[in-house]
């Protein structure tokens, strides 16, 4: 089992996990505007795998300031395209610039050593 979370690359466990974050913050959008226990549980058991998925890229790296970096961004990023793009939210020059920057960050951390 480990060397199959090994063969998988960090970055890859990474997406997989904002994926799973994105999918959690989506649903904490319904939550919010209709609150239910149905979609808390389904918000917790989203939040809970996308950790799950975050562990096995710690194999690869096991440098928490790199790998945790790199998680926050990827998930500030998919949860603003969730924004923009699900639930019509605006950004403004400011905050596209932010991304960018974020973007950039990834690319940065993410390089050999």
């Amino acid at each position: 089992m480990i060397n199959f979370l090994i063969q998988v690359p960090a970055i890859v466990w990474l997406v997989i996990s904002s994926i799973f974050f994105a999918i959690g913050e989506f649903f904490a959008k319904k939550w919010g505007m209709q609150p239910g226990i149905a979609l808390m549980i389904k918000v917790l058991i989203l939040y809970a795998l996308s950790s799950m998925f975050w562990l096995p890229a710690l194999l690869h790296k096991n440098q928490l300031l790199i790998m945790g970096t790199a998680w926050l961004i990827l998930a500030l990023v998919v949860t603003v395209l969730l924004g923009f793009f699900v639930f019509h939210e605006k950004l403004n020059t400011l905050q596209w610039l932010g991304i960018i920057l974020a973007l950039a960050a990834l690319i940065l951390l993410n390089q050999g050593e």
